[in-house]
């Protein structure tokens, strides 16, 4: 995505500001930061290193409650057949039998949860200065508020249930990179599967690019990244459906506090902050 991706209409965001955070009312410390200003590169990449650290330090420090986590998997997929949408074994049984797909979906859940969220966090701050604090924002409170879930309701995924006759696709195919599974699954805390952020990032991604972009593909990929993501997810027997509806509720969670903060959704924010001049500085009455 380039320049040539962002909305037409949005000469006017330009210089355009809400007043709820802009007006002369909001000076001080907290109106400053509650105003849309430039990123600093240095500090941006601070901050999203320091807040995965303590994003993970967090997740794995939650204790890996499994009988707890077991049980609440039964109560998931007996509540799904309930609804009648306990469609995961069977999905995940069917895209295993295809090798080349399975083998896929294993990499694409274990790369593309960093690497699309990176680049569309690269792409905001390039493109879209303006609004890359409050899109951030909302990225962080969908992470952190989606911690509070990892303590509350340990979850076991599909593919570590006692009877759940699931396929651990990353076990049986041997891929590479997964967290979840292998040699690395006692690196993270196997037990917290609710609300799933492959879901709540996915969709955060997905949604921005639908909303800044003007080029007609740029925009169906990014519908099309959460509903791909939703099915490998599933496929890959990490999450229940029910696990994305969490991961969604976190979203709309994060997006909330950025309109509550800024006055206004990301997307509704100026594309570019104008560098202003610093103030004269007053001559000293006589």
């Amino acid at each position: 995505m380039s320049d040539s991706t962002v909305t037409e209409s949005e000469g006017r965001e330009d210089v355009a500001v809400p007043r709820a955070v802009t007006g002369e009312g909001g000076r001080g410390l907290l109106g400053r930061l509650r105003h849309p200003r430039r990123p600093r590169l240095w500090f941006e990449i601070l901050l999203i290193a320091l807040s995965y650290w303590v994003y993970s330090l967090i997740r794995n420090a939650v204790p890996e409650q499994r009988s707890a986590a077991l049980r609440n998997a039964d109560w998931i997929w007996r509540t799904e057949h309930q609804l009648g949408i306990a469609v995961e074994r069977a999905v995940n049984h069917a895209v295993n039998s295809v090798s080349w797909l399975i083998v896929g979906m294993n990499y694409y859940y274990a790369t593309l949860h960093f690497v699309i969220t990176l680049g569309v966090l690269v792409w905001l701050y390039r493109w879209h200065p303006g609004r890359y604090a409050a899109t951030r924002l909302a990225l962080f409170a969908t992470t952190g508020v989606a911690l509070v879930g990892y303590y509350l309701f340990p979850l076991a995924p599909p593919r570590l249930m006692r009877d759940g006759r699931f396929v651990d696709t990353v076990m049986v195919h041997h891929t590479w990179g997964s967290m979840a599974s292998g040699d690395l699954k006692h690196m993270s805390n196997q037990y917290a599967a609710m609300p799933s952020m492959h879901i709540g990032w996915s969709l955060w991604c997905g949604l921005t690019i639908f909303a800044l972009a003007s080029v007609p593909w740029a925009r169906v990929l990014g519908l099309l990244y959460p509903a791909t993501t939703l099915l490998v997810i599933v496929a890959t027997a990490n999450h229940f459906w029910l696990d994305a509806v969490g991961g969604m509720l976190c979203l709309a969670f994060g997006a909330a506090v950025a309109r509550l903060w800024y006055g206004a959704l990301p997307h509704a924010l100026p594309r570019r902050v104008p560098i202003r001049a610093p103030e004269p500085a007053q001559a000293p009455s006589p």
